[in-house]
């Protein structure tokens, strides 16, 4: 996949549970995406400029397609959830930088929140390490099964109707869990409580952002987030994250 825009085929799409879904795309050329990263998705509807910022959950390199989990949030996606396998779709990507590579001996929390539990998927089956992975929902459960092959899986629901009532790090405590890098993708709040805990366990700590992103490539600064360094493109203590991220240090961004 270059960092163009082209036009790929939907060859298939499901519903995982009220306004997720999943879509496996052909564009061809997936083997350079990496976890972590996203694409953009443009509306057909020439109302809409902006495309939509999606996370690829998988990728199958062999077939030339890549999967997007995601949940409707507005007529964008909306529009997307009623594509069907044959209909064609502009993509741009892959974009930004994903999670790093992990050293097999290494014991590693991958944790997802809500819709930041899809991209976490290629990222259980890419590390080879020790893996625990801990999914965290308010109370729908979705996917839970997908990642049974590449970790030991716990959920957490703040409702209770399934796994551990309450958060991600209820389910840490729970169970006793240790490990000695987090990678991590979810809301801001799941963030910054997870960014606290790695400083305090002293554990090296990679957290993926999600924010509204515009061009993609880094150019319109309308992603911008809060950081300890200034940005040699911005000259202030802003990184791009559509660009420079999602996927920071947690020591680096500011949540």
């Amino acid at each position: 996949m270059a960092k163009e825009k082209k036009t790929a085929v939907v060859r298939s799409q499901e519903r995982l549970g009220d306004d997720i879904f999943s879509m496996w795309i052909q564009p061809g050329e997936v083997s350079q995406a990496r976890a972590g990263q996203f694409i953009s998705v443009y509306s057909k509807d020439g109302s809409r400029l902006l495309p939509r910022p999606i996370s690829i959950c998988e990728t199958d390199p062999g077939a030339g397609q890549l999967r997007m989990v995601y949940r409707v949030v507005g007529e964008g996606t909306r529009e997307f959830s009623a594509y069907k396998a044959g209909d064609e779709i502009s993509i741009l990507g892959p974009l930004g930088n994903g999670f790093p590579d992990v050293e097999d001996h290494r014991r590693a929390f991958l944790i997802g929140g809500g819709i930041g539990i899809p991209p976490m998927l290629e990222l259980a089956k890419g590390l080879r390490c020790e893996k625990q992975i801990i999914l965290g929902y308010r109370d729908q459960v979705f996917m839970d099964q997908e990642f049974g092959p590449y970790g030991q899986v716990f959920v957490a629901t703040e409702d209770g109707s399934a796994g551990t009532k309450g958060n991600v790090l209820d389910a840490i405590e729970e169970h006793g869990l240790e490990a000695d890098i987090i990678m991590a993708c979810g809301p801001a709040p799941m963030l910054r409580a997870l960014k606290q805990y790695a400083r305090d366990k002293a554990v090296e700590c990679y957290l993926s952002l999600e924010e509204r992103m515009a061009c993609g490539i880094g150019a319109c600064l309308a992603c911008v987030c809060r950081t300890k360094d200034v940005d040699p493109h911005s000259n202030v203590h802003n990184a791009r994250v559509c660009k420079d991220g999602p996927v920071f240090r947690a020591e680096e961004v500011e949540l």
